[in-house]
């Protein structure tokens, strides 16, 4: 490609070059908003120590004008980089991720003028407001790889939180709310492939419709068993974090990834698994081919729905471990709709990660932070109104669904009923 024509362009060249010019944009905006605009800065601080780390560098004292400045130009030098590997067709994302993490911290040294900000602390936050994210979003990866649209997820991570908190309370062992999660969630799921597999009931309305249904359940036993006799029912207290030597002595990263609880260390494992079995194995192989193209999975011998009802089943059990997080991984105790539609965010994560593990991942990761962000500069103070801070976190998840990172696509068959011997219906 000699010229920046979009009529010259594929479709993958078309959304390319959308996002460089989205970047481009973005990039003089910081350059003008965070570092133009303002006459003066006051010192900003970022910590970087937060325990018994190793201490590489304590603080870090910078001008805020100044440390706008110097991100929005970095952030402006990696969107020409990204011009020139795409003029050359060539990609890369470490120059995106160097590009995004310049703006983010542009704005962060502009918002928090005169502030402290706890680096490590923010983005170790932002780990672990992703966690039953990243839950929720592997198990639509496996549901909607297979075929299945869960909706539900919401209503498995309510379930798992219910479940967890109210038996680790009941016999005083976090451990047994913890081994029964993945059941409350699995009992959500199977309720979903009964429905959606078996009798062809509109996917999207039957997952609203579970969510509601869990929504109401543990609203009822909240008021009529956790509230009246909370000592016995809902006293349940969190994981304490487990440091593993060394690497939780590692500066910055050691608190961030290797200080946590144990459920975010099972879902290091659960991640992990999914990326590696669903492009490596048998079983991924299967799951792939019954999401795309079910009629030419059935000629080869595989029973579409026995799969589709297994991975449904499984995908909510992984969504309910993750609702022990709320409860087991954070405050122990279980409160009225505690999850806050962090399953409908999870949704988001899944299609702005482009239905892969790993993408899916990164896009959790994306919507914790900005959550975890707006709560820290709604607790130092902010030019920016506490209201619009607020919205961060939904407003990331709307431009993660309208299409504003391109079109993507779903597996061709998901949410279409198969019959079997007579292909999808």
């Amino acid at each position: 490609m000699s010229s920046f024509n979009p009529k010259n362009m594929s479709a993958p060249e078309r959304r390319k070059f959308r996002g460089l010019i989205t970047m481009l944009v973005l990039s003089l905006f910081a350059l003008i908003a965070f570092a133009y605009m303002p006459k003066e800065g006051a010192p900003v601080t970022y910590g970087f120590v937060l325990g018994g780390e190793w201490v590489l560098l304590k603080e870090w004292i910078i001008n805020s004008k100044t440390a706008s400045t110097l991100f929005a130009i970095l952030a402006l030098v990696t969107t020409f980089l990204a011009i020139f590997l795409f003029k050359i067709k060539r990609s890369s994302r470490i120059v995106s991720f160097i590009f995004g993490a310049s703006f983010l911290m542009s704005f962060l040294s502009w918002a928090a003028s005169g502030k402290f900000v706890p680096f490590t602390g923010l983005l170790q936050g932002a780990l672990l407001l992703s966690v039953p994210l990243i839950f929720g979003a592997m198990a639509g990866v496996i549901s909607e790889r297979s075929g299945v649209i869960n909706i539900a997820i919401e209503g498995q991570l309510l379930a798992g939180a219910f479940v967890s908190g109210v038996l680790a309370s009941l016999f005083a062992n976090n451990w047994i709310g913890l081994f029964f999660a993945p059941f409350a969630g699995a009992l959500i799921a199977l309720l979903l492939a009964v429905f959606a597999i078996k009798y062809g009931i509109d996917q999207v309305i039957l997952g609203f419709v579970l969510n509601v249904l869990v929504i109401g359940l543990t609203n009822f036993f909240y008021k009529k068993l956790l509230i009246p006799y909370q000592s016995e029912w809902n006293s349940a207290v969190a994981f304490v974090p487990i440091e593993i030597p060394l690497l939780s002595k590692i500066p910055v990263i050691g608190p961030i990834f290797f200080a946590q609880s144990i459920i975010v260390y099972l879902m290091y494992i659960v991640v992990t698994l999914i990326h590696i079995t669903l492009f490596k194995s048998k079983w991924g192989l299967r799951t792939r081919a019954v999401g795309e193209h079910p009629t030419a999975a059935e000629s080869v011998g595989i029973n579409v729905n026995r799969l589709r009802f297994k991975n449904v089943i499984l995908a909510g059990a992984i969504a309910g471990l993750g609702g022990a997080f709320f409860t087991l991984g954070a405050v122990g105790s279980f409160s009225k709709e505690m999850t806050a539609g962090k399953g409908f965010i999870a949704l988001a994560a899944l299609i702005f990660g482009r239905w892969s593990p790993m993408g899916a991942v990164a896009a959790a990761l994306i919507f914790g932070f900005a959550d975890n962000l707006q709560g820290l500069l709604t607790i130092i103070g902010t030019p920016i109104p506490s209201e619009f801070m607020l919205m961060a976190p939904y407003i990331a998840t709307i431009i993660a669904v309208s299409g504003f990172i391109g079109k993507v696509r779903a597996p061709a068959a998901d949410g279409i009923p198969y019959k079997r011997g007579g292909g999808s219906r």
